[in-house]
């Protein structure tokens, strides 16, 4: 399935889910315009380095230098030609857009709070390298919605994250390095940090479905053992006898 494709595809289910929206689950703006804003800031910043000849790769993550410490807040802004750039735009919004449409409670603090310790994480681990590119974020979204699906055991997240296996499952292979030139610790970072946010969240927004009985009359009839203990028939109350007495008086004519 091609960049396209998935693009096109999680679109779609997006728009599938909100039009079918449960009480915890409306449809606000933020659901499409942060996205949007994320992806529109990214490719901005592209077209400055293009057109005017700049070059922001050294405002990216370096490890272990306190210089570097501004790549924590930069990198997810910089990308280094089209193809990185495109590769992480279509799975942002996506992810981003599950992320505040499943998880509105939460995205921001998801988004801002894990983007910082995804950077920290990777400024710790990474080889002495600049490390550029959304891929952290989109890596931290990715597995936030994956795990928060399946530990919170919803039907509809469960759901969501089976989708986000399909769309981009093989990512995970991406967090090991295979490939020459690509930040893995970022990915690496990223995936840490979003399975560490599903379970501080685990509790907050939209959880498994507990079901209520109601007791009817049969439920009485057992024991909390479980034994059945039929009801005891009411004693019938004895109707008193009524005695009648009859006065007989005589007709007198005068």
């Amino acid at each position: 399935m091609t960049e396209i494709q998935k693009c096109y595809f999680g679109f779609i289910f997006v728009i599938f889910s909100i039009m079918k929206t449960e009480q915890q689950l409306k449809f606000c703006p933020t659901v499409f315009t942060i996205p949007l804003l994320f992806v529109f800031a990214i490719w901005f910043v592209y077209w400055l380095e293009i057109t005017f000849g700049w070059n922001f790769n050294k405002f990216g993550v370096y490890p272990r230098n306190f210089s570097g410490l501004k790549g924590v807040f930069n990198s997810p802004f910089i990308h280094s030609d089209t193809k990185h750039l495109f590769n992480n735009s279509v799975p942002l919004f996506v992810l981003s857009a599950c992320l505040f449409y499943f998880y509105k409670e939460v995205a921001v603090k998801v988004l801002i709070y894990g983007g910082i310790i995804t950077g920290l994480l990777t400024w710790i681990i990474a080889r002495q390298s600049y490390h550029i590119g959304a891929s952290g974020i989109v890596y931290l979204l990715f597995s936030f919605v994956l795990f928060s699906g399946i530990i919170k055991k919803n039907y509809r997240l469960v759901a969501v994250s089976f989708i986000t296996i399909f769309l981009y499952g093989s990512m995970v292979w991406y967090v090991l390095p295979i490939k020459e030139g690509m930040s893995w610790e970022g990915h690496l970072s990223g995936l840490i940090t979003g399975f560490v946010f599903a379970l501080l969240y685990r509790k907050r927004g939209i959880v498994k479905e507990k079901f209520e009985f109601s007791q009817t009359e049969f439920d009485t009839m057992f024991d909390e053992d479980g034994n059945y203990v039929p009801p005891v028939p009411e004693e019938e109350t004895e109707l008193k006898e009524i005695n009648y007495k009859y006065i007989y008086k005589e007709n007198k004519q005068e």
